[in-house]
């Protein structure tokens, strides 16, 4: 995967490939769509080469969160930006741990699609 790639840690399937041909369009950038950790585990070699990562914060119930994912990527020395994703209010304990952070943008749902271009790789 090229430098400057992307990918969607989402498991929305729609909202994940909603957002992964937006990003391919908007950018002609490569972008990855991944469903859950286990995923991004097995697609590790092509995740960790991206230069952003957008991860939702809650990947679905009995499953590891967003930040578990983050703490993954760190822990693999994942370079790349690290944008959360987030349906729920910025008082959920998830969210607030994941803007507590300083590393990461925490932007909610539904997205302002002029916002997430604006944060991707050039």
């Amino acid at each position: 995967m090229a430098a400057a790639a992307v990918f969607v840690l989402e498991d929305d399937d729609d909202l994940r490939d909603v957002l992964v041909d937006l990003i391919r369009r908007s950018t002609g950038r490569e972008c990855l769509g991944l469903r859950d950790l286990e995923e991004l585990r097995q697609k590790r070699v092509g995740a960790l080469g991206c230069a952003l990562g957008i991860v939702d914060v809650n990947l679905g119930s009995d499953q590891p969160s967003g930040l578990d994912a983050f703490a993954w990527l760190r822990a693999e020395r994942f370079a790349g930006r690290i944008v959360f994703l987030t349906g729920h209010a910025m008082t959920h304990p998830l969210v607030e741990r994941a803007r507590q952070m300083g590393e990461a943008t925490v932007l909610p749902k539904p997205l302002d699609i002029s916002q997430l271009i604006a944060l991707l790789p050039k």
